[in-house]
């Protein structure tokens, strides 16, 4: 048979997909490659049809058992005398494995790469024809990949000592130009085909949200969903959370995280495949190799620390080319959380302590990409493209950021502050981070402002009247689009060679933001009438109360208000004199107050 007969007699298809083809012709050639392919793109198909071609048993290479099991069922069910080799088959399970593959009965066999070098594995080796060593996910090879394993540095040595060198075939989904260049090196593979056949994912939705509670809006989610949903949670601990929450609130959940045995893990996954649960609640220990092709929904509850990571997991929806959303619930504790857990995987890092200092400083610059992708006003799909070295179309028209109502602001002025206010710190030989020069900025008076005698300088206050989370919104544009750093391990702000053209320039900077986010202007008179508006309110709240107007609120506080213009709850706790509890309990009413005198006034602000 050819290669066309193959494909269509196993695997019940005429045409080959994107790139498939290439990698197949390549293989049969002898000649070794590297398929970089987004997940559900088949890549499988690349090295399994040539495994059927080629005289002798094909080695694959796969990091988990539970994707080891996955292929070799499949084949079976597709009459190919397929197996596989792991530590969860029982002792009479491999020695018929291992029976079948000494006899030469099989095409195919999985392995995991602790298994290369356990001596029943070599002396098996020794009695095969091996024509072919496909790795599967390759990235784990590399130091620089998100998800390095050790045992896959044992490939190189393993190929190396077999009597006849077999074609290597490595594949992964995501790979960036270094990462590639290490599996290349790394595996040893000689001048191999490189073949990147596009990140692009079109049925794929995506979506950022900042809800204030994100069980509420996780729920919603799950409800306005039906079908087969996976929830990604950075802990142990939050999948148990989360799982919990689901159920009580009559959501058919089950969880997957490495800390449950073996058995408890296989019985989740197979509820969820089976689709006996509609939702896996799991940390990133679930997934890899899960070749479930109908799962219409993936959430992220926490932000996972890179991008590799967030488009490789939320590439397991849509799998079958069906349109399906991918959901980032996004807060800044996803941040420290990110940060704490990469602290702690270097501390037990068996490297040297420079190799292991480059790593976390790679980490927490993924990590930077990964905050910018919740922050930015792009289209979500073209900043991953991007990040991945490829270009695409700046709007997709299939994620949020390009279905928002967003404006475009001219925020020159406020970038000339903000930037002037990271040059001035500097000059006083400090470096601080965002929050401090927004806290600068705004006027605060926080302790760690005054300490260092940050209320002294010329920026000092000169946008007290934005709040703060705008002042930090739009460094983080700026950031995004080069004109500042985030030095990866102390975070501090730095400025780039971008920002000191733009300051000696007359550019102008334009950001796109929600309606929310244009600068409402109101008249000093106008801004008379709302300060009498908020002082009906406080009044009417001390009579009830009993108490004097000014210990609800002082003038200065209400002045600040109208300063500020607060429209959210988390802005109201920008202003100068408003604690939380005060917020919770009088924030509704003076919100209120100036959303309706702002909408009176303004009503295309809506």
């Amino acid at each position: 048979m050819d290669k066309n007969e193959v494909l269509r007699k196993f695997f019940g298809h005429t045409v080959y997909r994107g790139g498939q083809e290439q990698l197949v012709d390549c293989i049969l050639s002898g000649r070794d490659c590297l398929g970089v392919m987004p997940t559900g793109a088949g890549k499988s198909i690349c090295f399994q049809v040539p495994a059927l071609m080629l005289n002798g048993t094909t080695i694959v290479i796969s990091p988990l058992i539970s994707l080891m099991r996955d292929q070799v069922n499949a084949l079976c069910e597709n009459g190919i005398r397929a197996a596989c080799i792991n530590s969860s088959a029982s002792e009479l399970e491999s020695r018929e494995t291992f029976l079948r593959a000494s006899s030469g009965e099989l095409k195919i066999l999985y392995v995991a790469p602790e298994r290369l070098e356990t001596e029943g594995f070599k002396r098996l080796c020794e009695r095969l024809e091996i024509p072919l060593v496909a790795v599967d996910e390759a990235h784990c090879v590399s130091h620089w990949g998100q998800d390095f394993r050790p045992s896959y540095l044992k490939i190189s040595g393993f190929v190396n000592s077999l009597k006849k060198r077999p074609v290597i075939a490595a594949f992964t989904a995501t790979a960036t130009d270094i990462v590639k260049n290490d599996i290349i090196s790394i595996l040893g593979l000689r001048e191999p085909l490189s073949l990147t056949t596009g990140f692009d994912r079109p049925n794929l939705y995506f979506e950022v949200r900042k809800p204030d509670s994100k069980d509420a809006e996780l729920l919603k989610i799950l409800r306005d969903s039906p079908g087969s949903a996976i929830v990604y949670c950075a802990t142990r601990k939050n999948v148990e959370s989360v799982c919990e929450m689901l159920k009580k609130n009559g959501i058919n959940a089950a969880m997957y995280h490495a800390g449950f045995n073996a058995e408890t893990r296989k019985t989740a996954q197979d509820d969820f495949l089976y689709d006996r649960v509609d939702v896996m609640v799991a940390t990133n220990a679930f997934g890899m190799g899960i070749d479930k092709s109908n799962v219409s929904l993936v959430v992220h509850y926490n932000m996972p620390k890179d991008v590799e990571s967030y488009y490789q997991e939320a590439g397991r929806a849509g799998r079958d080319g069906s349109a399906a959303r991918c959901v980032l619930l996004f807060n800044y504790g996803d941040v420290e959380l990110a940060k704490y857990m990469i602290d702690v995987s270097h501390e037990d890092a068996n490297l040297a302590f420079s190799e292991q200092k480059a790593l976390k400083e790679r980490d927490l610059k993924r990590l930077r990409k990964m905050t910018n992708y919740c922050d930015t006003t792009r289209c979500l799909r073209e900043f991953i493209l991007d990040y991945f070295g490829e270009k695409s179309p700046k709007h997709c028209e299939n994620c949020s950021n390009c279905e928002k109502d967003f404006k475009i602001a001219d925020v020159t002025v406020e970038a000339q502050k903000i930037l002037s206010c990271i040059f001035r710190v500097k000059q006083r030989g400090k470096s601080v981070g965002k929050t401090i020069i927004s806290q600068i900025l705004s006027g605060s008076r926080d302790k760690r402002v005054l300490e260092f005698g940050f209320d002294t300088l010329s920026t000092y206050g000169i946008m007290s009247d934005v709040p703060r989370k705008k002042i930090t919104d739009i460094i983080n544009f700026l950031e995004g689009e080069g004109y500042i750093s985030i030095d990866a391990e102390y975070s501090v702000c730095e400025l780039t060679p971008k920002a000191d053209e733009f300051i000696k320039s007359k550019k102008s900077i334009v950001m796109r933001v929600t309606s929310e986010y244009v600068p409402v202007k109101i008249s000093q008179d106008a801004e008379n009438e709302l300060f009498q508006n908020l002082r009906k309110v406080r009044r009417n709240i001390a009579s009830v109360l009993g108490v004097p107007p000014y210990v609800v609120f002082s003038d200065a506080t209400l002045r600040d208000m109208t300063a500020k213009l607060p429209r959210t709850h988390n802005e109201f706790l920008e202003v100068s004199g408003v604690g939380e509890l005060k917020a919770e309990k009088y924030g509704k009413k003076f919100l209120s107050a100036i959303n309706d005198y702002i909408n009176a006034q303004h009503p295309s602000s809506e």
